[in-house]
């Protein structure tokens, strides 16, 4: 037997697949605009979205709701774009309200950026009330929707959503080594009028005329087989269960952590569930104790609890729900175990009711 890993040496990936896994994504996504793969993590792909649009003269409205959204519009800028942003609290979505406002103050927009779902802090933002506000204004629409596709409904086409930035990570259960991006005909020819330079793993013009412009065969470069047969994967696990019951998992599984949180005690920090995301549910670190001492005491009972990012670093944890982890003895352990170690670190909370509320909303029972 060879001493070596078959992941060392996997099959090519067929030159005629990267077409048809593109379509498949594309009905998954509810879109008839072009899709191109990008050979890195979803923040390349946002990267390249922003390089491939920014120009001198280009005003932009960046919706700012994380430390994601920050960076697009520093990237933006780069390109010698006009950006102005609005931004919510530290750690909560944004009003549909203040992005009208913001858009009422400006004389002109050419494009709304923002980041549909955020696991940082494990909120959801009104996708669908902000880009009929930004279709009103005739602005593209460029959405980071990493964190919510399979995890939370998302009809690209019906949403008018011009450039669409997906990875396979979160709620496809997928590598993160590919990204993609959905790209309309009016976001091709704002990015041909920006003279994006070309070739650069940052231009999406360049994969339009070394890809979809040749017929949509292999992938310029040196495409990695051993991402693409995962992605495929992905993609074939999410259509065996259905989109629809992809996202009604995940939305149970968050449903279920607000609720254990709530009885715990402690509260969850997004309650309304028009406003959470599903892939992962906030919990407050209580007053007095230190994030990282909650962390670690989590971790010795086996639980994974991650801070909040940015500004809200120490003013929440994270419990994760994202893909296989969306379901009923995970969301029990990250409940349970986050009680526990608040009840080490001396806080006070009532861990039974805490799981008893989780096992409720998995059956059904009761308001979860």
């Amino acid at each position: 037997m060879s001493r070596f890993s078959p992941l060392l040496d996997p099959p090519a990936f067929p030159p005629d697949a990267f077409a048809a896994l593109a379509d498949r994504l594309k009905r998954l996504l509810g879109t008839a605009n072009d899709l191109v793969f990008l050979q890195g993590e979803a923040i390349l792909a946002l990267e390249a979205a922003a390089a491939s649009l920014a120009r001198p003269g280009l005003v932009a409205l960046n919706v700012v709701t994380s430390p994601y959204g920050a960076l697009f519009g520093q990237w933006l800028r780069r390109g010698g774009a006009d950006v102005h942003e609005v931004g919510a609290e530290p750690g909560r979505p944004i009003a549909a309200a203040a992005v009208e406002a913001a858009l009422g103050a400006l004389p002109k927009v050419d494009l709304l950026s923002l980041v549909h779902a955020e696991t940082s802090s494990g909120i959801l933002n009104p996708l669908p009330a902000i880009s009929a506000l930004a279709k009103r204004r005739g602005a593209l629409i460029v959405v980071d929707a990493v964190a919510s596709f399979a995890g939370h409904p998302l009809d690209v086409d019906a949403l008018g959503i011009d450039v669409c930035i997906i990875g396979p990570q979160k709620a496809l259960g997928g590598p993160a080594g590919l990204s993609m991006a959905t790209v309309s005909s009016r976001a091709w020819a704002a990015i041909e009028a920006a003279s994006a330079r070309v070739p650069s793993s940052l231009s999406l013009l360049d994969l339009k005329r070394n890809w979809l412009d040749r017929g949509r065969g292999v992938l310029p470069g040196m495409p990695s087989a051993l991402e693409f047969w995962a992605l495929e994967a992905a993609v074939s696990g999410l259509e065996a269960e259905g989109l629809e019951a992809r996202i009604a998992r995940h939305a149970l599984a968050a449903r279920a952590s607000r609720a254990g949180l709530m009885a715990l005690g402690t509260g969850s920090w997004v309650t309304d569930e028009a406003l959470a995301s599903t892939m992962a549910t906030g919990a407050p670190v209580p007053a007095g104790l230190d994030t990282d001492a909650l962390v670690a005491e989590a971790a010795r009972l086996g639980v994974t609890l991650t801070p909040g990012h940015g500004e809200i670093r120490d003013r929440l944890v994270r419990l994760d729900h994202t893909g296989a982890r969306a379901n009923f003895s995970t969301v029990l352990a990250s409940v349970v175990g986050y009680g526990m170690a608040v009840e080490r670190l001396g806080g006070t909370v009532d861990i039974a009711a805490g799981a008893a509320a989780v096992a409720r909303a998995y059956a059904g029972r009761g308001e979860p």
